[in-house]
């Protein structure tokens, strides 16, 4: 059934797109004649339709006929002959379509006409006489040569038994349509590949098969001996390199050279060999865009211009410190009197449990059922009876605020039954269940999604009451105070579910997580609009959200992203290495703003596998974190056996110290925000975004970064390390000036070894820099030089 032969029966130039968009029909059933008047069918209109610029049309014909085989030329057989399939023969029309977009795009769509099957001697006029004229040269061949003719027959040449002569006249069932297509182009080998969203292993991706598919990333994701250890427990709960929340069908190459599909159907960009690209699209039809750039920053720009930028952040959210915590009021008043001891600067305490806490076979999780909890609880460090978790919940934010002190909190678009639940107000679940807007399985009741200890029922976006019915649940938390909030899962939609719209559940699993970012978006700009005098000054300051799964157009929808959950460790594909390379691809891909949590979150403590958050790595990860976006703290899911920022002096004093490096530089993080919301350019950036003709560049990975155009970093990201190999790229006229020492490296194109003790990582700045000479008089004034 694999049409594996293709012809080109036409290239032409069509003035008049409309006719052929009001001609197309939906199946792509008729013949289509010479005449271009009557080259039919286009699902949509382009816009070229609107500005009138011709279109170029390919047509021709694919079918599954084996290639030509030089084997057999040495028997006498003519190269140009094609050799039939096995079964019944299937062809069909297709049609090429390429016509401009903007002055700086080309979109191509690639339409194939529903499955023609024939017998096996009715394929075509010129291939029958072909083929025929093979078997009565065979027929004669074999009758000279006797059983040598077995002996010696050609490698790979299917003799056609009388038994599958009949299972090839059989009735088999025929699809209505085709379901792959594969669109393969010219690459070359020194071609290098980035992009494709976020991804964590992996800054270049030639020579290998990626995957375009949201999913939980996994723990470990090739890292051992986790990975095999998640394996062990729950198949393919590891992940691997390709595994991510966040994937895009898109890239930029070295080559200037940049695709980006439309779409949400499953596809897989196969770079494995060297002088060519073959996309494989899970669906009828391809359609997809061709970009132009001179840079890759301006292939960035010409991306986000087409699938749209992420606004412009609140200022407070990138003004200090985002303390992450659990606990309940008197945890965070008492770790808040700490920090002011430090002199930290705090944008915002996040609390994630502000819904209450159960326990659980794998620890405490948190009760998804969106509200304030008022339950009585275990204490936050000496496990005694404490009061309700979050007393005096409103007057804990007033307080807070009254210090410009935001309250961040935690959803999800999961419900969870809560009938074991003391002191709840609502039933979140059964209310969903009721509205009928839950995803549903295939006997059409609620689908229940098994996550870790407990089962969920998971919103169905597509329902039009979902989103009012959401909004009003997240519109209340923000009436009790609430000034943002992680946004979290989205990457979980069962591929056999039913949902309301009647879409395919696997198209719909890759557009999910930007339909649960459109919800949370709305309801920001929503509140921003309300006529609301008491909370003005807020309004005005903006409330925020932050996910971390997402697809080709998130930018467009959502605020900020943050990677996921990394494991606690130093490893390259699920520690804190790779933090840094989902930092930068995804930079790449439209994500201008993302970070990662401080120290990583995945901690596992089995008696033979154990992950936990070393007091080195929180620290070279407080240091790697005051230089991206947003310098948030997390617990990790089993606090009790991390390091954490308040544990002891030392982490208190460094997390202090870095909080305040982060704040030295907010001005020019307000300027990155400003340009990110204009051009799509990243906050923190690959290398290869400034110095693209560098070969050296091209082949870094999570070595080192920059901070917009003018800081370049690089972290310490191997334990027991003091010492980093910095790079200096070549096509900087500027030297580099060492913060800590303001030793001037002005080599073009050279290595460095720079001493990195802890609390003094390896940053740089260009030397005569405006911006770099006020960063230096900023840490002075805040004590840190």
């Amino acid at each position: 059934m694999v049409c594996n032969h293709q012809t080109i029966e036409d290239i032409r130039i069509i003035e008049d797109i409309g006719v052929i968009n009001s001609q197309f029909d939906h199946h792509l059933e008729c013949e289509v004649p010479d005449s271009p008047s009557v080259y039919r069918r286009l699902e949509k209109k382009t816009d070229a339709q609107e500005i009138q610029l011709p279109t170029l049309m390919i047509t021709g014909r694919l079918f599954n006929m084996t290639k030509k085989s030089k084997r057999f030329q040495r028997h006498g057989i003519k190269a140009t002959m094609q050799f039939e399939a096995k079964g019944p023969s299937v062809y069909a029309r297709y049609w090429i379509l390429f016509n401009q977009k903007t002055k700086h795009e080309v979109g191509f769509q690639v339409k194939i006409e529903k499955p023609n099957f024939t017998s096996r001697n009715q394929v075509s006029e010129t291939v029958s006489r072909g083929y025929q004229g093979f078997k009565r040269s065979r027929s004669n061949r074999k009758k000279r040569l006797g059983w040598c003719w077995y002996l010696s027959r050609p490698r790979g040449f299917l003799l056609v038994s009388s038994v599958e002569e009949e299972i090839g006249d059989l009735d088999i069932p025929k699809p209505e349509e085709f379901n792959r297509v594969w669109l393969t182009y010219a690459s070359d080998e020194k071609e290098r590949f980035y992009g494709f969203g976020e991804q964590f292993s992996h800054m270049n991706f030639k020579g290998k098969r990626v995957p375009i598919f949201v999913q939980e990333q996994g723990i470990g994701r090739g890292d051992q001996p986790i990975t095999l250890a998640a394996n062990l427990v729950s198949y393919r709960a590891g992940g691997d390199w390709s595994t991510t929340y966040a994937p895009s069908p898109f890239y930029i190459t070295s080559r200037m050279r940049s695709v980006c599909l439309e779409g949400y159907d499953y596809t897989v960009f196969d770079l494995t060999r060297l002088d060519r690209v073959q996309i494989q699209i899970h669906g009828n039809s391809a359609e997809g865009r061709i970009l132009h750039g001179n840079s890759p920053c301006e292939l960035i720009e010409r991306f986000t211009e087409s699938i749209g930028r992420l606004p412009e952040l609140p200022e407070w959210i990138i003004s200090g410190a985002i303390v992450g915590m659990q606990g309940g009021t008197d945890a965070v008043r008492h770790i808040w009197d700490e920090l002011r001891t430090y002199d930290v600067p705090i944008s915002a305490f996040w609390l994630q449990d502000w819904v209450g806490q159960r326990k659980t076979l794998i620890g405490s999780q948190l009760w998804w059922n969106w509200e304030v909890d008022s339950q009585r609880y275990w204490g936050w460090r000496n496990w005694e009876v404490d009061s309700q978790r979050y007393w005096g919940w409103k007057e804990l934010i007033e307080d807070l605020s009254s210090q410009n002190i935001k309250v961040m909190t935690y959803c999800n678009p999961c419900l969870a039954p809560v009938d074991e639940k003391q002191n709840k107000r609502r039933n979140l679940f059964e209310e969903a269940k009721q509205l009928d807007i839950l995803v549903k399985d295939g006997n059409g009741n609620p689908y229940m999604v098994p996550n870790t200890a407990f089962d969920v029922g998971m919103l169905d976006l597509t329902h039009p009451k979902s989103a009012t019915w959401f909004k009003q649940i997240l519109g209340d938390m923000v009436d009790d105070g609430v000034r943002g909030w992680m946004a979290d899962f989205g990457e979980g939609l069962p591929v056999d579910a039913v949902l309301y719209s009647g879409e395919d559940p696997i198209s719909a699993h890759n557009r999910y997580p930007e339909l649960w970012a459109k919800i949370n978006r709305e309801i920001v700009e929503e509140w921003k609009s309300k006529p609301l005098d008491k909370v003005k000054k807020d309004q005005e300051e903006g409330l925020v959200f932050f996910m971390r799964a997402g697809f080709r157009d998130s930018p467009k929808w959502g605020m900020l992203f943050w990677e996921g959950d990394q494991m606690v460790s130093w490893q390259r594909n699920d520690g804190i290495k790779s933090s840094v390379v989902g930092l930068l691809s995804s930079g790449i891909s439209g994500y201008a703003f993302n970070h990662s949590d401080i120290g990583g979150y995945c901690t596992v403590n089995l008696p033979i596998v154990k992950y936990n958050r070393s007091e080195e790595l929180l620290l070279r990860w407080m240091e790697l974190n005051s230089f991206t976006i947003v310098f948030r703290t997390h617990e990790g899911n089993k606090p009790s056996c991390n390091s954490q920022f308040y544990s002891n002096q030392q982490t208190m004093s460094h997390f202090a110290r870095f909080a305040k490096v982060y704040k030295a530089w907010k001005f020019y993080r307000i300027q990155l925000v400003k340009e990110a919301a204009q051009k799509g350019l990243p906050v923190c950036r690959h290398l290869f975004l400034h110095y693209p003709n560098d070969e050296r560049v091209q082949n870094l990975s999570y070595q080192q970064f920059l901070v917009g155009s003018e800081f370049l970093v690089v972290p310490v990201l191997d334990k027991g390390k003091k010492k980093v190999k910095a790079y200096f790229p070549l096509g900087e006229s500027s030297s580099w000036v060492h913060i800590w020492t303001g030793k001037v490296f002005s080599k073009e194109g050279s290595e460095e070894w720079v001493e990195a003790p802890i609390g003094y990582p390896a940053v740089f700045l260009k030397v005569g820099s405006l911006i770099g000479e006020t960063f230096l008089n900023n840490l002075r004034s805040l004590g840190i030089l």
